[in-house]
């Protein structure tokens, strides 16, 4: 009975590693995609492909099914290039959280 309860535990201990360790390659995937849209002579779109590519590359390409990138002004009238990705969570075996996550990567762009 208490191998029962501490392999539970084991396992959503392994499960909460699993989603932060794959959020934060996404959030440095997308910084990444962000920085590169961001370049002199780039656009927000190449961003989004090069993200993309380095989630495929770094986890699965299922995670990069969904990845946008846009520019928004700040209010100081800076341009940001925003890189949007919207990625299924992982789940080890039958229960877990369902969803997915959403996270962004963001950089100054070269152009003003």
């Amino acid at each position: 009975m208490t191998s029962a309860l501490l392999l539970f535990v084991f396992l959503g201990v392994f499960q909460l590693g699993l989603t932060l360790h794959v959020r934060n390659t996404l959030i440095s995937c997308a910084s990444e995609g962000a920085r590169y849209g961001a370049r002199e002579g780039s656009t927000p779109q190449e961003g989004a492909g090069r993200a993309e590519d380095l989630i495929g590359r770094s986890l699965s390409a299922r995670f990069a099914g969904d990845v946008t990138a846009r520019v928004d002004t700040t209010a100081a009238g800076v341009d940001v290039v925003v890189v949007d990705v919207s990625a299924p969570l992982p789940v080890i075996g039958p229960f877990g959280p369902g969803g997915a996550m959403d996270v962004t990567g963001r950089a100054f762009a070269e152009t003003q």
